[in-house]
């Protein structure tokens, strides 16, 4: 059973206001995950990707939040200092979990819908469950954000397949999932600093099918 103590809630709040930032305003939904792993001489390491899903009465395809700085024209580099900033509040949460006495996750994946927070964390062992970056990003991908294997490549059929058998043979690994309201509104985000005056700010395009197919296989930040 998880115990979600006032520092633990503190940095929920402190992830969510982080990723206020550095998206757009006019979005529905987000969707994020995150790896941590302890290497053998206690070095923390991982990877961390996430969607947005624009705002819009159409159903919109999921936008790689990596994409934002070409998008808008914010520096690469000063918009990865965000994410590093980002994922060592993750570091942190996990942290305080050990600190607690609670069993250390491996990964978790954070859905902001509805003016919701959810948060599923996974025990699995990452570094010998066979999977590379890109398979586990493939796998979460169709799971989460309804990726279809019927439109995908050859190649993301075949790791799709590949799940689907083993979750048949094996069943779904145990997660443990949590889910409150959303601590933070109206939080200033980046775009809306970078671009202040431009009418066309928010606007945001959307992705063509082929690059939800393949786009994000080198959208993975490891650490």
């Amino acid at each position: 059973m998880l115990r979600h103590t006032k520092k633990i809630k503190e940095k929920y709040t402190e992830i969510q206001e982080k990723l206020f930032y550095m998206i757009t305003k006019k979005w529905d939904s987000l969707y994020l995950y995150a790896s941590v792993v302890e290497g053998e001489e206690g070095e923390l390491t991982g990877e961390l990707f996430f969607y947005y899903i624009p705002k819009g009465i159409l159903k919109k395809k999921p936008v790689n939040v990596y994409e934002i700085p070409a998008k808008f024209n914010i520096s690469e580099k000063e918009y990865g200092k965000l994410v590093e900033l980002l994922y060592n509040s993750i570091k942190s949460l996990r942290q305080e979990f050990i600190v607690t006495g609670q069993e250390p996750w491996s990964n978790l994946t954070l859905i902001i819908k509805n003016t919701k927070f959810a948060i599923e964390f996974g025990y699995e062992d990452l570094k010998n469950d066979g999977l590379t970056s890109y398979e586990r990003h493939i796998i979460w991908r169709y799971k989460y954000l309804g990726l279809s294997i019927d439109y995908s490549s050859k190649e993301e059929k075949e790791v799709l397949k590949k799940y689907m058998v083993d979750k048949e043979l094996n069943g779904e690994k145990e997660k443990e999932y949590y889910e409150t309201g959303i601590y933070v509104k109206n939080v200033k985000n980046i775009v809306d600093y970078e671009t202040a005056g431009y009418e066309g700010a928010q606007n945001v395009e959307e992705i063509t099918e082929e690059e939800h197919k393949t786009g994000g296989k080198n959208q993975i930040l490891k650490f």
